[in-house]
């Protein structure tokens, strides 16, 4: 999983923190975590693609939640960022082995497909239970001054 995914989960976590209907922009969210500007924006604009977040332009643009941190899964970050393929993908060499055989679909045959595939589907299911939502909870509750904090930082940085 690329470095992409850490920052936009981050990204999204901290625009939880920002005054409804405030914007936040690249240049900031990058500055924010010492990030390279252009590739974060990038990682920026696949969310806003996905709807994740939502990009605004003008002199306060910049980029806001898409739609409210409940309804953004975790993997709906990781999917935007790092596209909808499952992790493992079975080449089926088997049907290249002694006693393979063309004929047979060794995606759905294969033990060692069958259980990446199963290990695949139960990783997507935790990630869909987790909401931006949840993990802005669990910060709050562990860092009860990062909300504050963060807003105040935004707010004092030059865009």
């Amino acid at each position: 999983m690329s470095e992409g995914v850490e920052w936009a989960l981050h990204c999204c976590l901290n625009l939880t923190w920002v005054e409804e209907g405030e914007a936040v922009t690249a240049t900031k969210l990058a500055r924010f975590y010492g990030l390279p500007r252009d590739y974060l924006n990038k990682q920026l604009q696949a969310l806003s693609r996905a709807g994740v977040m939502s990009s605004v332009p003008g002199p306060r643009g910049g980029f806001r939640l898409g739609r409210s941190a409940e309804a953004i899964t975790v993997l709906d970050v990781v999917v935007a960022i790092e596209g909808p393929e499952p992790a493992f993908l079975c080449d089926q060499i088997l049907a290249a082995g002694p006693g393979g055989s063309s004929a047979v679909d060794y995606v759905e045959s294969c033990l060692i497909s069958q259980t990446m595939r199963t290990a695949d589907l139960a990783w997507r299911r935790e990630l869909a239970s987790r909401t931006i939502a949840d993990l802005k909870a669990s910060v709050e509750q562990r860092y009860p001054h990062t909300p504050q904090r963060t807003r105040d930082w935004f707010l004092n940085l030059p865009a």
